[in-house]
């Protein structure tokens, strides 16, 4: 995995001290058995006492230094793990937060919040693992097999047979698990998903009473995580007891030539304990190995998936450019030149076709048109939320593909459709508009979106906390705050996407007033759903299944536009004369 390739650079210092205790520790393990065939071999058999002593000494001591190595290696491991684990998180947030709306588009969101939480815990596991137990099993199992080997080279004849049937069924483990353990995160991600729906909509269900629904999609999702889960679990637990077996038939099997040598007086019986510990520890370390390949598999299904979105490269192309050019005046025109869009992935026409629009500086130009008809979209590429299919626009004369987005959304405010607040206080709202806003601008651009008053009228104000996606507030309160947050950033170009629809029409009239005085040399980009809404526009833009059938001012449109005199006589129920 690519991405792994900046962790191991940064912690493989860390990671070789923990092995090297680690190593400590197992070489301790390792030395206690042969010791104790000594122990028994010749101070037991020879009634030697002092030698028992002296032996049993040297194991203790041996056993101290394994302890401590053991204690040291674990602090190292929890200290490298968590803090690899948070940089990982980190550093996949600020890569989704860096993708386009093209490249999220590819993902769906709860896959997302899964690969930023359980994904990315299944590999902080298995890093911690390998610090711990994970990289000592191979290590017991190879120093076992040369203690073993060294000690009785006839007993080791069994562990010739033993060894490959087992590193046969790890492997066999390893090559059916993975695309089962792939299988189980792709239904957590639907379980996710499923959840997150109806957090967004609990309202509409408890409105329309539809809990059983919602029961039934999730019991569907439940069952098939489960019965995902449940077929990788049923395979893992397959070879563990299949191991186990192999291993203890094994071990009677030394028992058995052991006892059959000790009776002839070949074999020593200290000889055939020690052998017998070192396959116990061998059995230990191949089941851990076992155990190891069955979390490396989910690790591994998790880190593809973690990888997918590193591998996504921002899909908007663009020149850097740190500040504009000189002879370029910041003064809000917008020049849409044949411009044509569609969305990847869908089929059938172009969202938008063959736009050409010209908005001058300080214009007010509204926008209407009927639903789908690709208003949002077309205002949504002013700012580079995708790029055009063909075509350009331009921004004061700039081509918006040579202009990084970063400083092209510094001169552009929006307001959009959907009204989304931040967990955080009335004030901190609004100045996600301007970070560094002082209190007047933020009480000046609340009063022209018609705020202040609701806002200073409940007992903390400005300092009234928000809960989690503007539950306290009114649809309407929640879009006067949003126009303020829009407003306190001064911009040249202010996008206004049917943002006092949720309003009555009094206060609509009261945000139209206050916003025109305020908006004089802004550039005004007013999309709505009622003509009345944009009747004293500048220039009214007229949309029609993606493209554009009219530009004018209201009476022009009346005298000349089909579409818009349709959208008349539909809400204002009167005949075009």
């Amino acid at each position: 995995m690519k991405f792994l390739s900046k962790y191991i650079k940064k912690y493989w210092k860390s990671f070789s001290i923990a092995v090297l205790f680690l190593t400590f520790e197992t070489i301790s393990d390792l030395m206690q058995p042969t010791i104790m065939a000594k122990i028994i071999d010749q101070g037991v058999v020879n009634r030697d006492i002092h030698y028992v002593l002296k032996m049993g000494g040297v194991m203790l001591l041996i056993t101290a230094f394994g302890a401590i190595s053991a204690s040291t290696r674990s602090i190292i491991a929890s200290i490298v793990s968590q803090n690899f684990g948070t940089e990982l998180r980190s550093d996949l947030f600020r890569k989704i937060q860096t993708l386009s709306f093209k490249n999220l588009d590819k993902f769906n969101r709860a896959s997302l919040i899964t690969r930023l939480t359980n994904d990315v815990t299944q590999v902080q596991v298995f890093v911690n693992g390998l610090m711990r137990i994970f990289v000592k099993s191979p290590l017991l199992a190879i120093g076992g097999l040369v203690m073993a080997t060294r000690l009785n080279l006839h007993l080791s004849v069994v562990l010739a047979v033993v060894v490959p049937i087992v590193a046969l069924l790890i492997v066999l483990n390893l090559r059916l698990g993975f695309p089962l353990f792939s299988k189980v995160q792709n239904a957590l991600d639907r379980v996710n998903s499923v959840m997150r729906e109806y957090l967004s909509g609990v309202r509409v269900v408890k409105a329309f009473n539809r809990f059983d629904v919602e029961i039934g999609k999730f019991a569907n999702a439940n069952e098939h995580f489960k019965d995902q889960s449940i077929a990788a679990g049923r395979l893992m637990a397959t070879f563990s007891p299949l191991i186990m077996l192999t291993v203890n038939l094994g071990i009677v099997v030394v028992l058995w030539i052991g006892g059959l040598g000790v009776e002839s007086g070949h074999i020593q019986v200290g000889h055939i304990i020690a052998f017998t510990n070192y396959m116990t520890q061998i059995l230990f370390s191949l089941m851990i190995i076992s155990m190891v390949f069955n979390m490396f598999v989910r690790a591994r299904a998790s880190a593809g998936r973690i990888n997918e979105v590193f591998l996504q490269e921002d899909s908007i192309l663009h020149e850097t450019q740190a500040s504009p050019p000189p002879h370029v005046q910041e003064t809000g025109r917008i020049d849409f030149e044949d411009v044509t869009f569609s969305y990847e992935g869908t089929r059938g026409e172009p969202i938008l076709k063959h736009i050409n629009l010209t908005i001058l500086p300080g214009e007010t130009v509204g926008i209407i048109g009927s639903t789908g008809s690709g208003k949002s979209t077309l205002v949504g590429l002013i700012p580079r939320f995708y790029d055009v299919t063909s075509g350009t626009i331009k921004v004061d004369g700039q081509d918006t593909s040579r202009i990084h987005p970063h400083r092209l959304r510094d001169k552009i405010a929006i307001v959009p459709q959907k009204n989304i607040l931040f967990t955080g206080t009335v004030a901190e709202n609004i100045r996600w508009g301007k970070e560094e806003a002082a209190d007047e601008e933020v009480r000046a651009a609340a009063a022209i979106a018609g705020a202040d008053d609701f806002i200073a009228a409940s007992p903390e104000g400005y300092e009234t906390m928000i809960g989690q996606g503007g539950v306290n507030f009114s649809g309407g309160q929640k879009q006067r705050i949003s126009i303020a947050r829009a407003l306190v950033k001064k911009p040249s170009i202010l996008i206004l996407d049917d943002s006092t629809s949720a309003v009555d029409v009094a206060t609509e009239a009261k945000i139209k007033a206050a916003l025109k005085k305020y908006a004089k040399g802004l550039t005004c980009l007013l999309i709505a759903q009622r003509i009345t809404s944009i009747m004293d526009a500048d220039k009214i833009v007229v949309l029609d299944h993606g493209e554009l059938v009219g530009v004018g001012t209201h009476s022009e449109l009346l005298a000349n536009c089909r579409v818009y005199q349709e959208i008349y006589q539909s809400q204002m129920g009167k005949e075009v004369l």
